[in-house]
């Protein structure tokens, strides 16, 4: 009775006085707000003591799973020594240069500097700076747009919101900003019809080449997206799509911003999307597994060419943030990445459980609800539909999905749902015993959805 009323209080006080992102909050305050009040591995407790297995990884970020103390330490020692200063007027502190240095080691060989942020959105407006810049120290100033793909996503931002190519985010704002097209996801469940996924993905692809001519190529400074599409729906691109996508960026001579904060640090079992694809980008967004999640840290990750041109002949680069490289976050995010070099976790997504993993899915795939199972690594997704043969979906499109979103919750399980797809980005640590509480626990989530549709 004691937890049940102090979880009431909080749910008041939060109704009360917190906003939520990304929510309806007049359906929050009406039905009370979930409390998580602690977090071990890969579980979460809420304040009536109920468990979760967190098959999301908080938002796809907590790759080394909740509670490493390695993590707090670094966090703590950092705070004693110096918890804050700037990294503007020339001037650095010693967990930035580690950080910088570490990544640059596991980044792609091309591409040794580093820009840091506070998140993956703010990563992306300073993408949209850079390349603006980039393109007028060229002497080239009349490039200034930026092509980006339908149903991508690159942050909340102002800019990066219209980088992305989210309708429901456009239609708030009056999104996009001038400067931002966009062009065909590489989609084949949800659009590739009767065709086979290699034409497909070369159809999708040259969707950005036909842009590209429509707009003049000398008025076109990059093309953005991500490796995988995440939030729109874990979208795994036909092997036919990037070979294209390389293609025409170097004959049309645009930069190729590749958007690793959801691939990047291990997710994919290469360090960054970029690898698993071989996409030799000009810049890299990073957030989210950067620190998993401990401390809000991000960057940009730029090729050598790309950031002397920058230094050379840019002079000063007006852009930056209060929190740029803040020391405890550079401190953690280094800590981070020590320990998925020393515990070899990368590998172990690659070689272990990212094959478990993939192949547990996939006996999901005969449920009377699912139309594809599909996933890299660490990503999984579940399309759910009411015609397997036809891949037709349900008249009220996102509201299956809701349900077994819900449903998952009350078996303890965090899924997110984009839609009708079920998506999972479980911590990187997942151990086979959690993967068989996964899978369990998401199979009953869809019997119980098919269940409640019949």
């Amino acid at each position: 009775m004691a937890a049940l009323q102090q979880t009431q209080a909080w749910q008041a006080a939060n109704a009360q006085h917190h906003f939520h992102p990304f929510s309806d909050n007049g359906a929050i305050r009406a039905e009370g707000a979930r409390v998580i009040t602690r977090a071990e591995g890969c579980h979460l407790w809420d304040s009536n003591g109920k468990q979760y297995l967190d098959a999301f990884a908080g938002l796809w970020c907590v790759n080394l799973g909740y509670g490493r103390q390695e993590l707090i330490d670094a966090a703590t020692r950092q705070m004693q020594e110096l918890p804050y200063y700037n990294l503007f007027f020339k001037t650095t502190t010693t967990p930035v240069i580690e950080l910088a240095r570490e990544i640059a080691e596991i980044a792609p060989a091309h591409m040794n500097q580093v820009f840091f942020t506070g998140s993956g959105s703010e990563a992306n407006d300073t993408v949209f700076r850079m390349v603006r810049r980039y393109w007028d120290v060229k002497g080239e100033p009349e490039r200034k747009v930026i092509i980006g793909r339908r149903n991508g996503y690159h942050g909340s931002t102002v800019a990066g919101a219209s980088l992305g190519g989210m309708s429901g985010m456009h239609k708030q704002g009056d999104l996009p900003i001038p400067g931002v097209e966009h062009v065909d996801q590489p989609y084949w469940f949800g659009e590739g019809g009767d065709q086979s996924p290699e034409a497909f993905g070369v159809q999708a692809a040259r969707s950005l080449e036909t842009k590209i001519k429509e707009l003049g190529a000398h008025r076109v400074a990059a093309f953005i997206a991500e490796p995988i599409q995440g939030a729109g729906g874990i979208i795994i691109p036909p092997a036919s799509y990037w070979p294209e996508i390389k293609r025409i960026v170097k004959q049309y001579g645009i930069l190729l911003v590749v958007d690793e904060v959801i691939c990047g640090f291990g997710r994919t079992g290469e360090w960054f999307g970029s690898d698993y694809y071989d996409l030799q980008p000009d810049l890299m967004p990073i957030a989210k597994g950067l620190s998993s999640g401990y401390l809000p840290i991000g960057g940009v990750v730029m090729a050598d060419h790309f950031a002397n041109t920058l230094a050379s002949e840019g002079g000063d680069f007006n852009h930056g943030f209060t929190y740029s490289g803040h020391p405890v976050c550079a401190a953690v995010a280094l800590e981070n990445i020590r320990i998925l070099r020393r515990e070899g976790i990368v590998t172990r997504v690659k070689e272990d459980i990212g094959p478990k993993f993939q192949q547990a899915l996939q006996t999901l795939a005969d449920h009377p609800l699912v139309g594809e199972v599909r996933g890299v690594g660490m990503l999984g997704a579940i399309e759910l539909v009411s015609n397997k043969d036809t891949r037709e979906r349900f008249p009220d499109e996102g509201s299956t999905g809701t349900q077994c979103r819900d449903l998952a919750l009350q078996e303890g399980l965090v899924l997110r749902a984009t839609g009708d797809t079920m998506l999972m980005s479980p911590p990187l640590i997942l151990s086979e015993q959690h993967l068989d509480e996964l899978i369990t626990k998401t199979m009953s989530a869809l019997d119980k959805t098919l269940h409640t549709i019949k």
